[in-house]
């Protein structure tokens, strides 16, 4: 693989820890996720500039379906992420205290619980846009050249699995109340085990990516049927 390729799945393997860590917060406690978020941060950057087309050609050529809804997800995850970053910034404690902003952190905690959990979703759909690309550098990576009917047939299915204990994830962890701020606190499980959250949390982007992946097939589907 071309070495800017490998640069660009590490930063987006590292971003992915990151978000998972930074979900797992009672875990870590306030300054680890301070420090992580700051990472996170950095790392939002170096993704920008290592894609630096696709801001350049954001206005040129023409816009089908698939181009239309990646370009919505991406833009969604910017707005997320800002709000993140923000609202982190803000409430810091640790690695921004030494900056003089005083107030706001009302508005702050509801950015942070929105940034954070419509971040969590558009982040992952992005990774599902991009799975055949992911896929791709995996199968170079250990060296799988055929393409296999029974193989693909076995993944499909066990990314239905994944993807169908996403959604009782999804109900079980009342995402619904945070993406729609229900409420201003989030609760947080301090005794719960971090094998078992992180597999629900895993189960929850196995949804995403299954989601986003499939859109994206019938995206390129219609297209292909328009253009013939």
């Amino acid at each position: 693989m071309k070495p800017r390729l490998i640069i660009k799945l590490t930063v987006d393997v590292l971003m992915t820890l990151a978000l998972l860590m930074l979900m797992g917060y009672q875990f870590w406690g306030e300054e680890a996720h301070e420090w992580v978020g700051a990472g996170m941060f950095i790392l939002f950057i170096f993704h920008h500039i290592l894609n630096l087309n696709w801001h350049k050609n954001l206005f040129k050529g023409r816009y089908s379906p698939m181009r239309v809804l990646t370009l919505c997800i991406d833009l969604l995850m910017l707005i997320a992420m800002l709000a993140q970053m923000y609202s982190g910034i803000v409430m810091s404690r640790y690695v921004f205290d030494f900056l003089p902003i005083r107030g706001g952190m009302a508005v702050a905690r509801r950015l942070h619980i929105l940034g954070s959990y419509w971040g969590f979703l558009f982040m992952n759909l992005h990774l599902g846009l991009h799975w055949n690309m992911i896929i791709g550098a995996v199968r170079k990576i250990i060296n799988i050249k055929q393409n296999s009917k029974v193989r693909t047939a076995v993944m499909s299915v066990i990314g239905l699995m994944i993807a169908g204990y996403g959604v009782f994830v999804f109900l079980k962890r009342d995402f619904f109340t945070y993406l729609f701020l229900k409420s201003e606190f989030v609760f947080m499980d301090y005794s719960e085990a971090k094998i078992l959250f992180y597999l629900d949390y895993l189960a929850l982007m196995g949804l995403c990516i299954f989601i986003a992946h499939y859109l994206s097939k019938l995206c390129r589907y219609f297209h292909k049927k328009k253009e013939k």
